[in-house]
């Protein structure tokens, strides 16, 4: 069974008559690199500010490292987190600047701060001046100063928000390898979907204070990808159609009239003539598959409708 590093519980904020997060229910797993996606003003950061102890949370629970807030003391020095950027001094180096980090968190040991500079790639710039960095230099001294205390996890709030495509290929392989390398468990927010899905293996939907969908890279694969959908009254018989006539278990049944079929993509007209010919009475057929945008864009419709 895998450690649990946070769960909330119905986890609510509310500022006077504005709710900006509501009954939030999430779980994240040791080693998962969890994306928090919706737009700007969804309640992303007030999320991860109650969890960073950033903010108070007006009613609900959330536990790290199984712990409660009432008994979390030690678990909150096993967090590093990257919410508001540290105020780093333009005129300093990156190594002066996390020296003074260190001073400011009690660290003695400032071997630490070569050997963060290492791991986000930031070794041969560690004399320069904070100044004359690139916004994704920046963006990686910012990861650099959230794991000064070898976190077990970290929080990251919209890290790749305006860096270019370099920026975010060399923050991409950094967060990577912090976490396969460094078993740094991470949630990081964005919303910019196909950012997210290059690192993160679980994925959480969040509009308008509410949390709205929440599953794994394979279970969003499978929503996305391209698929025959056969509508039937007689799922049962159609999937043993499938399975002696056209020797395909590729196929996934929805509910009691749905079939997604993974195989056979080009030629659906070949599966009803078959399914046809057995005498499955198919209600309707067709080939689907959207973009991430697509699905993101449609399942917040379906949230406002609801």
């Amino acid at each position: 069974m895998k450690e649990i590093i946070l769960k909330t519980n119905n986890l609510t904020k509310k500022y006077k008559k504005f709710t900006a997060l509501q009954n939030a229910n999430i779980t994240i797993n040791k080693g998962d690199i969890y994306g928090l996606i919706g737009r700007n003003g969804a309640g992303k950061t007030t999320l991860m500010k109650i969890i960073s102890t950033l903010t108070n949370k007006t009613s609900g629970e959330y536990y790290l490292f199984n712990q409660d807030e009432k008994s979390m003391k030690e678990s909150k020095g096993r967090i590093g987190c990257l919410i508001e950027n540290p105020a780093f001094f333009e005129n300093l180096t990156a190594y002066q600047n996390l020296k003074y980090y260190c001073i400011q968190k009690g660290i003695v040991d400032h071997s630490k701060i070569d050997k963060v500079l290492e791991l986000v790639q930031l070794q041969t710039s560690k004399d320069k001046k904070f100044k004359t960095f690139s916004l994704g230099m920046k963006q990686r001294l910012g990861i650099a100063y959230a794991i000064l205390d070898n976190p077990d996890f970290i929080i990251l709030d919209e890290p790749i928000n305006g860096l270019d495509p370099i920026g975010i290929s060399e923050l991409r392989e950094t967060l990577l390898r912090l976490n396969q390398e460094q078993n740094i468990t991470m949630l990081i927010s964005s919303h910019i979907l196909s950012e997210l899905y290059m690192i993160a293996n679980r994925f959480c939907f969040i509009e308008k204070g509410k949390v709205i969908k929440e599953l794994t890279k394979e279970e969003l694969d499978l929503e996305c990808s391209k698929t025959i959908v056969i509508k039937t009254n007689q799922v049962k018989e159609a999937c043993l159609v499938l399975e002696k006539e056209l020797n395909t278990t590729n196929y996934k049944v929805i509910d009691k009239q749905e079939i997604r079929l993974y195989d056979y993509l080009d030629n659906s007209s070949k599966v009803n003539k078959v399914l046809n010919q057995k005498e499955i009475d198919v209600i309707n057929i067709y080939e689907t598959g959207i973009s991430l945008e697509e699905y993101y864009k449609t399942i917040v419709k379906e949230a406002e409708s609801c």
